[in-house]
């Protein structure tokens, strides 16, 4: 996925009341940029650190700077992440045409924000003649506390956990379920749930294997001009 225009390189002040993040320009200016991430972004909004910035292409638009990509330092490594949780989404219909997730290949039908469960959406629905439905629940991974290893969730999340019992209860009435995570970060090869952080979680996707839904993971490649995915990383414990 390539962005629109180029991205503006900056400095972050402050992140606040969840939408919002101070950024300061190169020629000193400050301003206020739309955070696309509602969640902690625990490990990421240090002030001073590198971020990279995106001018909106709507005059009308109240904030006309989106926050694109972080630099964080953890040990002697510096990652570039990506902070917008709607991207992976994007990516993986990117990745998904492209035949770039080899266990999700071979479906004719690809379909989006597909109604399902109890007053849900799928993120993906693949779909092909002769061949069990495949529902897919696509989640943004930006978390990581120890060098290489990506973990979901960073806060507790009731709604995670209510998508894994629905993706469960599709296995149950005879459809394919995957449970895909997304590392939006370029120095992780392995992932794990956070179970210290959401024991319900972890309690629902021990349940959801157990049942059938499948777990994938996969990384991606990071910079100023694209982000992609890149290849499958190893899930603990899976």
């Amino acid at each position: 996925m390539k962005f629109a225009s180029p991205l503006i390189q900056g400095r972050l002040v402050r992140r606040y009341k969840r939408f919002f993040a101070d950024i300061e320009l190169a020629d000193g200016r400050i301003v206020t940029t739309h955070c696309a991430n509602t969640g902690s972004m625990a490990g990421l909004i240090a002030a001073g650190n590198q971020v990279w910035i995106e001018r909106a292409d709507n005059p009308k638009r109240k904030l006309q700077y989106d926050w694109r990509i972080v630099a964080v330092k953890q040990g002697t490594h510096k990652a570039l992440v990506g902070v917008h949780t709607a991207w992976p989404n994007k990516i993986v219909e990117e990745a998904l045409n492209n035949k770039n997730i080899p266990e999700l290949a071979g479906y004719d039908n690809i379909r989006r924000e597909v109604k399902y469960g109890e007053n849900s959406r799928i993120d993906f629905l693949l779909e092909s003649p002769g061949r069990r439905p495949c529902y897919v629940e696509v989640k943004s991974i930006t978390f990581s506390r120890l060098q290489g290893l990506a973990e979901f969730p960073d806060s507790p999340s009731i709604r995670a956990a209510k998508h894994v019992a629905e993706l469960t209860q599709m296995v149950k009435s005879g459809a394919r379920a995957v449970m895909l995570y997304v590392v939006q970060r370029d120095d992780c090869e392995r992932f794990s749930i956070a179970a210290d952080i959401d024991p319900k979680y972890k309690e629902a996707a021990d349940i959801a294997k157990n049942i059938g839904v499948e777990s994938l993971c996969y990384a991606c490649t990071i910079s100023p001009k694209a982000i992609t995915i890149s290849h499958k990383i190893n899930i603990l414990g899976n």
